[in-house]
């Protein structure tokens, strides 16, 4: 009998979303469950200071809570240096006040306006000025897995063949094709996030737990347990089985 292991998908600062998949999960296994959180808690909804909030407070609490970094969690604590730095696995022209990659959105959640043309020091004086420290440093001290019971919770993916101790951050939070078409076993079971999928799915080799909540889908919850896997809905659990073919 291996202990209850639960998993939360991409947030991107959809506060409701995620106290609900709270609720869920503290009914299922209760106040003291294991949850491992998938990264990006942050861009494009509309609090990610609230999904801080409660996450920073769970630490100080002493919840059993794992949260590991997404690559909008370092591009938001990448910004948030002395002099903001931009992710090099940007597209060229991208950078995390991009339009497109929700920097905007967070921004806007701690009462940080971002004017069509400004220069950035300005921004990045008001935000340094705005975010508190604690949400800072729950950023820069995220660690890029959780491995338990032969599951590898990371939010991207990981390079096939490698092992874990030679894993680079910038796989654990980026990798997409080589990662999602790679079609056999890995050392362990990868639950991810990253890649938007219409519902959570088992691949066999790794579970993908990122629904969309950034663009309006839901934010999905999983219990892994003796080799099993379900997603939590509000009439319970629901088994997650590995697609055939």
């Amino acid at each position: 009998m291996t202990t209850p292991i639960y998993a939360i998908g991409d947030v991107h600062g959809q506060l409701e979303m995620l106290e609900s998949a709270l609720e869920r999960i503290e009914a299922d296994g209760g106040k003291d469950a294991r949850v491992v959180f998938l990264g990006d808690y942050t861009d494009r909804g509309p609090d990610s200071r609230g999904v801080l909030d409660l996450l920073v407070r769970g630490k100080a609490q002493g919840r059993n809570w794992f949260p590991i970094k997404g690559n909008h969690d370092r591009m938001f604590a990448m910004f948030m240096q002395d002099y903001p730095a931009n992710d090099n696995q940007l597209l060229v022209g991208y950078h995390w006040l991009h339009e497109r990659l929700g920097g905007i959105e967070t921004l806007a959640s701690y009462g940080v306006e971002v004017p069509e043309r400004t220069r950035i020091h300005h921004v990045h004086t008001a935000a340094r000025k705005a975010i508190p420290a604690e949400h800072v440093e729950f950023l820069n001290d995220l660690p890029t897995t959780y491995l338990q019971d032969g599951l590898l919770f990371v939010h991207a993916g990981v390079r096939p063949g490698v092992p874990l101790t030679e894993q680079v951050e910038d796989d654990l939070v980026w990798i997409r094709q080589t990662f999602l078409n790679y079609p056999d076993p890995h050392p362990w079971l990868v639950v991810h996030g990253h890649t938007p999928a219409k519902q959570a799915e088992h691949k066999g080799n790794r579970v993908n737990l990122d629904s969309g909540a950034a663009f309006g889908g839901p934010l999905s919850a999983a219990v892994f347990e003796n080799g099993d896997c379900w997603l939590l809905t509000d009439q319970g659990r629901v088994r997650l089985a590995p697609e055939i073919g």
